[in-house]
């Protein structure tokens, strides 16, 4: 599903394919599928957080981290195009959980500045990457390291969130309008 997915994107911005997750075993899978999206890209920020050169892991972390935060948010079918082809009733209950789940990028377009202060928040980690990687190989290691973590970590939460949105609308009733 998400190869077909990846290949019409690449053809049309506009495409919608994926909704939102009907079952809790379609739940799970979309979960494990964005685990591996995750993880695949945090395996590439680490790279970028191992090169000796100052600016450039940051870069590709915003590059690598809106592309999936908008992957993320298609699996779940929580993107704004998505969400918009909702019944008004579920459009409603969508934003209120997600307000309720104190996400700021759920449901959402993705732009540079929203990721560079998700990035900036975990500002410890960025300090302490960048004077790490002042020791010749052992410190690009351990900076590559927290990389790593860090990309993993605001995947994960990500991930989290959606389902903790989709599980909440999982318990509203369906109106008679819906069903």
């Amino acid at each position: 599903m998400i190869k077909e997915w990846i290949r019409a994107r690449a053809h049309s911005k506009d495409v919608v394919p994926v909704s939102i997750p009907a079952s809790d075993a379609a739940l799970e899978a979309v979960r494990r599928r964005c685990e591996s999206l995750v993880a695949r890209r945090a395996l590439w920020s680490a790279g970028a957080s191992a090169l000796p050169v100052f600016g450039v892991d940051i870069a590709v972390d915003i590059h690598l981290l809106s592309g999936l935060i908008e992957d993320i948010n298609a699996e779940f079918g929580l993107t704004p195009q998505q969400i918009e082809m909702l019944h008004p009733n579920r459009k409603v209950a969508i934003y209120s959980v997600i307000v309720g789940a104190g996400s700021t990028l759920v449901g959402r377009m993705v732009t540079r500045e929203l990721i560079l202060k998700i990035l900036m928040r975990s500002g410890v980690r960025v300090v302490s990457k960048n004077a790490v990687r002042l020791v010749p190989i052992a410190g690009q290691m351990v900076s590559a390291a927290i990389g790593y973590s860090a990309f993993r970590a605001v995947g994960t939460r990500h991930i989290d969130v959606c389902m903790k949105v989709v599980e909440e609308l999982f318990k509203l009733p369906l109106s008679d309008e819906e069903a």
